[in-house]
């Protein structure tokens, strides 16, 4: 039998497939609750962290409701101070394609620089990577991506495998091409003109442009772009 939630507060109450899952995903936030899992477990205060603008109450209420739901799971670990991680169930990783869909909307209708009012985390964007890069199943490896900020630097690695993307928030012990830009360079590589020309590139080009592009759908040049090569001659 599938998990039955407990009565949502403002159901649809509409017997329609479509209406039973947004009784589930179609709270503000969940969405990107589910993004932002997708590369593993979080703590709460990590979710606070790459959820800008989501107060601590409205935080507690979507996890308590995603847990009740069946959507994440909770895990408590006696430590001082308390941790508790939460984890994307079965359930919820299925949504990424239908993130990835909603992304790959957003790049053809919604997009464009940042705006004054918009927080930039790059991370956003890697994130929804397992849905939205599509490859071959002959495309093997592992890109280690690095932000430059003012105050932090955040990197990750995406592994290619049998047609499928996964990413980690970690770096990457063996990566087959590293790529490193500022939180600025970044943003140009996101924006509708794929300027990839202020990253730094090394090792294997073809397989770190070919998940790039597979992330920059915003750009109609991406698969042309250039990055600064720097491999030792």
């Amino acid at each position: 039998m599938p998990h039955v939630p407990p009565p949502k507060r403002h159901p649809y109450d509409q017997w329609s497939p479509d209406a039973r899952a947004l009784d589930l995903v179609g709270d503000k936030w969940t969405l990107l609750i589910v993004r932002d899992l997708a590369a593993g477990p979080r703590r709460f205060v990590e979710l606070q962290r790459v959820l800008p603008g989501i107060s601590t109450e409205q935080l507690r209420s979507r996890l308590n409701r995603m847990v009740a739901d069946g959507m994440l799971t909770r895990q408590r670990y006696r430590e001082v101070p308390p941790r508790v991680d939460y984890e994307l169930t079965e359930r919820a990783r299925e949504l990424m394609p239908i993130l990835a869909e909603l992304a790959r909307w957003g790049y053809a209708w919604a997009w464009g620089s940042p705006r004054a009012s918009e927080a930039v985390d790059i991370g956003a964007i890697l994130r929804l990577a397992p849905g939205l890069v599509r490859t071959s199943a002959s495309l093997r490896g592992t890109i280690e991506l690095t932000v430059e900020g003012a105050d932090e630097r955040s990197v990750y690695q995406l592994t290619a495998a049998d047609g499928r993307v996964v990413i980690e928030e970690s770096a990457a012990e063996h990566a087959d091409a590293r790529v490193t830009g500022t939180a600025s360079a970044w943003i140009k590589v996101f924006s509708p003109d794929g300027d990839r020309s202020a990253l730094q590139m090394s090792g294997n080009r073809k397989l770190a442009e070919e998940l790039l592009d597979g992330l920059a759908l915003a750009s109609p040049g991406a698969a042309g772009a250039t990055a600064r090569d720097t491999r030792a001659a």
